[in-house]
């Protein structure tokens, strides 16, 4: 259940974690980033699955010991045929078939434990883990985001994709090009310029994706992204949770936000029912929290000129 585990500890700490207690959201905030390896014999399997028995002949060099291990893979270094530095995403076996029961199994014992608030609904946070699970197993689909994003942000000079390598990729195994980065994290030692220049980069990037692209990769978490200090650019990484959205969807979105930032509660209301949020009556004290929530998270946008969020009350 180590795939179920680690996605349902990812999303209850991200989206949940200020309603759960303490102890339980800082082990669910470790899954985020932690994950134990495959036994090398488990890792073998797959690689003889996935390329035959004679695999280590097909690379010019494999690195058993993985870079890193997330949700449902890990990820391992290696030398393509014709010299390039790769590496190569290797999922956990039966993990694509097992995600349902997985998942209710590890629900259920959340439940059992006693340590979530019990007015807490977690179905419909189950039900996304649930979804970003078979999303990311599905290698072949993730190829296809790395190569669209990569061909959409070429000429963007601040941002860095990896090349997939579709000869190489398999069902279970993801195959890219080595690209080295430190965490995202590291730049809060970095001048104040430079950590707003690579923050409104990622910003941006957020609106793009969902304005112009049509095409969002969903899951924030910090392992996804790095930087490199020499050039600046901000390598982006892991498109398993990539989800295309139709022009209907985004047009009213688009006209949540253009209220919002006017400050026009009433087309605010309109395009926010239009979406699809449970708004409340008209009258209700529901109706204006959501509409405080909304206008109150929109406030760094509402501003003229930088917005310090150290100094804000948000």
């Amino acid at each position: 259940m180590r795939g179920a585990a680690m996605k349902v500890g990812q999303i209850l700490s991200m989206d949940t974690g200020d309603f759960l207690p303490r102890e339980l959201a800082d082990i669910l905030a470790r899954l985020r980033s932690d994950a134990r390896y495959m036994p090398v014999v488990q890792l073998r399997k797959v690689m003889d699955e996935a390329y035959g028995e004679d695999w280590e002949e097909v690379f010019y060099g494999f690195e058993m010991k993985p870079l890193a291990a997330a949700s449902i893979g890990q990820v391992h270094r290696a030398v393509a045929p014709d010299g390039r530095e790769i590496v190569l995403k290797v999922q956990y076996p039966g993990v694509a078939t097992s995600i349902d029961s997985d998942v209710d199994n590890i629900a259920a014992l959340l439940r059992m434990s006693g340590l979530l608030p019990a007015e807490l609904d977690i179905k419909p946070l189950l039900e996304d883990a649930k979804r970003q699970l078979k999303d990311e197993a599905d290698y072949h689909k993730e190829a296809e985001f790395l190569q669209a994003f990569g061909d959409l942000l070429a000429e963007d000079e601040r941002f860095l994709v990896p090349h997939v390598l579709p000869e190489l990729t398999r069902k279970t195994v993801l195959a890219m090009t080595y690209v080295a980065g430190k965490p995202i994290e590291t730049i809060v030692d970095l001048p104040q310029a430079e950590r707003d220049r690579v923050m409104s980069a990622l910003v941006e990037l957020m609106f793009m994706e969902l304005f112009e692209l049509r095409m969002v990769q969903t899951d924030p978490n910090f392992a996804n992204y790095q930087y490199r200090q020499k050039s600046g650019q901000i390598v982006l990484l892991d498109f398993g949770a990539t989800r295309r959205f139709k022009a209907g969807f985004v047009n009213n979105y688009r006209k949540l936000l253009a209220a919002a930032l006017a400050g026009n509660r009433d087309k605010v209301v309109a395009a926010a029912d239009r979406i699809g949020y449970a708004m409340g009556d008209e009258d209700s004290e529901y109706r204006e929290l959501v509409l405080e929530l909304f206008l109150l998270a929109l406030e760094p946008m509402r501003q003229e000129g930088p917005y310090d969020f150290a100094r804000s009350d948000m």
